[in-house]
């Protein structure tokens, strides 16, 4: 019970320094949120969108799941998009993974670790997908991290491949895809060069407009 305590002591604390620093910062929070942003990152516990990019509460609109994986029926994940881009009009996507992911590394086994492996498959496939480049990584981190960076490509490419962004474009609507990646190391984000803005940078498989 001394966590649960503790959770809401830093939380009185936290309320307070906020209030000191700003006294209208809690008016401000119950307006509409207006975040530029989506994050879409894995559920890892030592990820916090929010601190590692300095936003305020209010400024990233946020979706976590094991992996970070973006799949096109996953309803939850999907109603997050739209909910980000139609309503909340947001002017970013992000997609961030990171170096040590255990999703990705247990994809990488084959070790049963029960219903989770069933999402596991999704990292699986793009494992499959990349066979010949990973193991040709002697190293066994190293081909972990290198999937974690495929895998995020994968997911940009899937966020972008949904009508919901697509329709978003369509309209003439602002919105980028990107792909990031976080070192548990270092602490730092890494840019992985990969910014959607337009439906002509997508294959025409999956162009909704293509003929």
């Amino acid at each position: 019970m001394r966590i649960l305590k503790e959770c809401f002591d830093h939380n009185r604390a936290w309320a307070a320094a906020q209030t000191a620093r700003d006294p209208g910062f809690f008016d401000k929070l119950q307006g509409a949120q207006r975040p530029d942003l989506l994050w879409i990152g894995c559920s890892d516990s030592r990820l916090p969108p929010n601190e590692i990019i300095g936003r305020l509460p209010g400024e990233v609109f946020v979706h976590r799941n094991v992996a970070n994986v973006v799949v096109h029926t996953d309803v939850n994940c999907l109603s997050v998009l739209q909910f980000a881009v139609d309503v909340l009009q947001v002017k970013h996507v992000v997609v961030c993974g990171h170096y040590g992911c255990g999703g990705v590394r247990a994809a990488l086994e084959h070790r049963p670790l029960g219903l989770i492996d069933n999402w596991l498959r999704h990292i699986k496939d793009i494992g499959a997908k990349y066979r010949d480049e990973l193991i040709a990584i002697d190293d066994r981190t190293a081909r972990a991290d290198r999937l974690c960076e495929l895998n995020v490509r994968q997911q940009v490419a899937n966020v972008c491949h949904t009508t919901i962004v697509q329709d978003a474009w369509r309209r003439g609507q602002p919105l980028s895809v990107h792909g990031w990646i976080f070192s548990l190391a270092d602490g730092l984000l890494r840019d992985l060069g990969l910014c959607v803005e337009a439906p002509e940078q997508l294959p025409a498989l999956y162009r909704m407009d293509a003929i």
